[in-house]
């Protein structure tokens, strides 16, 4: 089994971009996020909000690097950075007062990686 191909451009992109933030400022927390983007997709992580519910503390930043599905409740209001979401989801999290980030914006207001969880 040989390597995969990204043709995705914007996941391309993101990934690069997080390998670069983690090598400017010295954290292999990004460069983590990037490589479990760059497996195949069904490979991905797919996280449902009861999951979220479950292991989150309130106003906790929470990052799934991969998917962010809408099944089950959110009780809290939590940030949660991905790079992809459900119309459900995203409607979901901005009911509990949380928001839906992208990678690249967390990867900017927060360059360390710092006081963030992985789930998935």
């Amino acid at each position: 089994m040989g390597t995969t191909v990204k043709t995705n451009p914007t996941l391309v992109r993101l990934i690069q971009e997080l390998k670069a933030v983690s090598r400017e400022h010295g954290t292999p927390f990004w460069r983590d996020i990037a490589e479990r983007l760059e497996r195949r997709q069904r490979h991905w992580t797919e996280v449902n909000l009861s999951r979220i519910s479950r292991h989150a503390r309130e106003g906790e930043t929470v990052v799934v690097p991969g998917v962010l599905l809408g099944s089950g409740e959110l009780t809290k209001p939590v940030t949660i950075a991905t790079f992809r979401a459900s119309a459900g989801a995203k409607a979901k999290v901005a009911k509990a007062g949380g928001k839906v980030l992208g990678l690249r914006e967390l990867a900017a207001s927060n360059p360390k990686g710092s006081g963030v969880r992985i789930l998935g």
